[in-house]
């Protein structure tokens, strides 16, 4: 730390020709992720190696909903260096073995399952045209329709921690993640934790920020943060990316809806209640709600778009699911926008969770993409800033492709439909929908999705992710058309056969959800 000439500040400041330090601006899930991931990949003794400082307000609420995952969680915490019964421990986690999706066909209590499994036999052999009913691809391909169903968990207490044949992710306090993730990275990474606001911001002459004007929360005094790379963690606000450099935002409401929610946490009836496996989501007439059981609570929100429903009368959806009194509970509002920032990485400045683009969570994508963003951050940090500007440019390319995909994912659970009400009808209307899932769509009216389709590096969701969403949905592809192409009638028999035998080996053998978390947790240290 040195005097600063400029106006009589405490100036802490990093001077290199090398990109050494990172600066991570804004905390919650978005920013200590980000700090666990960048700072686990150059742990070092080096003194050259990279540096991480993360700056947060105390004052500055999170905001705290993001309870869902990806099963690209797994290897994050692990490569982090957190013990996956610590996850459970402190952060009241429980395992999500996929997502099950009440009535969005028809709206009669009709449901399917998004599991986290892959197929038998995926890869080498397209179950989907040999099956009875293609709207039960996901039983007849997949155990862990059935392991859901009756709530077990996805290994036994024989199997080691990240492992088991049902793959998963996980249900988690986004605020108690935070916290772990914090402590993780102060006392084992080597984080530097600054807390303080930012009042202003600094730019060199070539459009880089210099460096942020820190308001300190013990002292009237301010602190400027210098750093090589800013990583904007500031939430809907973006106040490095979008308002300080001015990057513009792409709404996407347009095809996807939504820009509302209510939350709030519901209490177990007993303390040793069942787990549900999985986060339900349930259609209703304007959006739908989400349900998602920890150890200690259940998180419950409904996602709905103001276009077509109130506050109150979402409010009444939220009580009729929960049983309770109109006005009996209190949610809290979260109001958000659909789309993404036209640039994710300027100058040298790198947006990383909602200050970058927010999507509502019926794919749990929010923390996932922070995950992949810091992970390629880490990765391609560049050792000086002659070649940032191409680190940049790759990391904007593939991001842009990240972000199309999600929303015509998420907008594949919408347009399929056969619910009469004007929101459900609109998603329907093909000038809703983006053009190029309008042509994934005519490739797969004959085919469906296979692998070749998504075989990017970069992919979030594989084919068989498209499978399970589009056929739970009634898709049904005309494989009529080259019937002569599917003639592995005896393989394909033998494939559901086996899935058949695995399934009613599971059921034997897998424990309970809670049973399994409870006993688990009493055996670790």
């Amino acid at each position: 730390m040195v005097n600063c000439p400029l106006r009589g500040l405490q100036c802490v400041t990093y001077m290199s020709d090398r990109i050494r330090k990172i600066a991570i601006v804004g905390g919650g899930t978005a920013g200590w992720l980000a700090a666990g991931v960048i700072a686990a990949h150059h742990k070092s003794d080096d003194p050259n190696a990279i540096s991480v400082t993360l700056v947060e307000s105390s004052d500055i609420p999170t905001v705290g909903v993001g309870e869902g995952t990806w099963p690209t969680m797994k290897n994050t915490v692990r490569r982090i260096g957190i013990k996956e019964s610590d996850l459970f421990k402190h952060c009241h986690a429980a395992f999500k073995q996929g997502g099950k999706f009440v009535d969005w066909v028809h709206g009669n209590g009709d449901f399917y399952y998004h599991p986290f499994t892959f197929p038998l036999g995926y890869g080498r052999l397209d179950l989907a045209p040999y099956v009875d009913d293609i709207a039960s691809y996901a039983v007849e391909s997949n155990f862990q329709h059935h392991i859901c169903e009756a709530g077990l968990a996805p290994r036994t207490l024989a199997e080691n921690d990240y492992s088991g044949q049902c793959n998963y992710a996980y249900h988690l306090d986004a605020g108690a993640f935070a916290e772990l993730l914090k402590t993780h990275c102060k006392e084992k990474l080597g984080v530097e934790h600054v807390i303080g606001t930012v009042d202003a911001v600094s730019m060199h002459n070539n459009g880089d920020i210099q460096c942020v004007h820190l308001q300190g929360e013990a002292s009237e005094k301010s602190t400027e943060l210098h750093a090589d790379i800013f990583i904007d963690c500031t939430g809907f606000s973006s106040r490095l990316l979008g308002k300080e450099l001015g990057v513009g935002f792409k709404n996407m409401d347009h095809v996807l809806f939504n820009d509302s929610a209510l939350a709030l946490h519901v209490d177990y009836p007993e303390h040793n209640a069942p787990i549900a496996p999985y986060t339900i989501a349930t259609a209703q007439n304007a959006g739908w709600l989400w349900d998602i059981g920890l150890t200690h609570r259940r998180g419950v929100g409904h996602v709905y778009s103001s276009k077509f429903l109130s506050d109150d009368e979402a409010a009444d959806n939220l009580h009729r699911y929960l049983g309770a009194e109109p006005g009996s509970l209190e949610p809290r509002k979260i109001s958000f926008q659909s789309g993404y920032r036209e640039k994710f990485w300027k100058n040298n400045c790198v947006a990383i969770g909602m200050s970058g683009g927010f999507v509502e969570p019926l794919e749990a994508t929010a923390i996932m993409l922070v995950e992949i963003a810091s992970r390629y951050v880490a990765e391609n940090i560049p050792p000086n800033r002659d070649i940032m500007s191409i680190t940049a440019k790759r990391f904007n390319e593939q991001m842009h492709y990240r972000w199309q995909r999600i929303i015509d994912f998420l907008k594949l659970h919408y347009m399929l439909t056969q619910r009469p009400e004007p929101y459900w009808r609109a998603h329907a209307d093909e000038t809703h929908i983006p053009e190029s899932l309008k042509e994934d769509l005519a490739i797969w009216s004959t085919r469906g999705p296979v692998s070749a389709d998504f075989d990017s590096a970069i992919e979030l969701f594989p084919a068989a992710s498209y499978q399970y969403v589009l056929y739970g949905m009634g898709f049904r592809p005309d494989f009529s058309q080259q019937a002569y192409l599917y003639r592995e009638q005896v393989q394909a028999k033998r494939i559901i056969q086996q899935n058949q035998q695995v399934t009613q080996q599971m059921l034997r053998t897998l424990p309970s959800h809670r049973e399994f978390i409870d006993k688990w947790l009493a055996t670790t240290g």
